[in-house]
């Protein structure tokens, strides 16, 4: 897959394949077309060329919300949640969407409730089912992103897609998302992005590095760690900070 932006190259002829049951990572430099790819992958940006196979079937060039219902997920580098809204009427709010009630929910309160139960059960399985009645912009950040998590597993996705969900974590926030993770990882593949070592090290089955919008080394952990070429173009340049 190829995406060109009016002469520059931000994803040049990757190949990527994301196995059922694996969780795969996606690091490389500032620049190295991460975030790009993840946009290609969820339909925010159509590629210049390339198919992306979804079990078969091609979704390049489907719109965000066509994409979503077919099984794909993503939570955002950057948190976007209603700070007013209570968590569990984010909840119930995701999984109302495919219904169509999501985009009347100002006159559908109590149909909404129908949802309840589902609700309390994703927050639940990401440890926040005790917060439910609290508005989303009281919650600390690690929390908030938590909530995310949730809101992605809402319609039940085979491939959810994580953008630096660890981004701006304190240690102890750090490993109670990569727990999190690999709570909520089987039955779908996960792709995470993500610049801290040891998140990558303790969740990804597989490694792909990116460097200026290619390929640069694919395989596990290890095997990326001790590759010279990404030594030199990615762990390098970040010393020991995230060893």
């Amino acid at each position: 897959m190829t995406k060109d932006f009016r002469g520059f190259t931000a994803v040049n002829s990757v190949n990527l394949e994301v196995a059922d049951n694996t969780i795969h990572a996606l690091v490389g430099p500032n620049g190295a077309g991460k975030t790009t790819l993840f946009n290609l992958l969820t339909g925010f940006l159509q590629p210049t060329s390339g198919q992306i196979l979804l079990r078969g079937d091609d979704i390049a060039g489907k719109q965000p919300e066509q994409i979503a219902h077919m099984g794909v997920a993503r939570s955002f580098q950057i948190t976007s949640l209603f700070d007013e809204m209570t968590l569990v009427e984010h909840l119930e709010l995701a999984l109302a969407s495919p219904t169509g009630l999501g985009y009347k929910f100002w006159s559908s309160r109590k149909r909404l409730g129908a949802f309840r139960e589902r609700s309390m059960e994703l927050l639940s399985e990401v440890g926040l089912a005790d917060r439910s009645g609290q508005r989303a912009g009281s919650l600390a950040y690690g929390q908030k992103r938590a909530l995310e998590i949730a809101l992605a597993l809402a319609n039940n996705p085979s491939l959810l897609l994580l953008d630096e969900p660890t981004a701006g974590m304190g240690i102890e926030d750090v490993d109670r998302t990569i727990e999190l993770v690999k709570k909520v990882s089987p039955g779908r593949a996960v792709v995470f992005v993500d610049h801290n070592m040891h998140v990558v090290g303790s969740l990804a089955d597989s490694v792909t590095v990116l460097q200026s919008g290619e390929v640069l080394a694919e395989g596990t952990y290890d095997q990326v760690r001790n590759d010279e070429r990404v030594i030199t173009a990615y762990l390098g340049e970040t010393g020991d900070t995230h060893e």
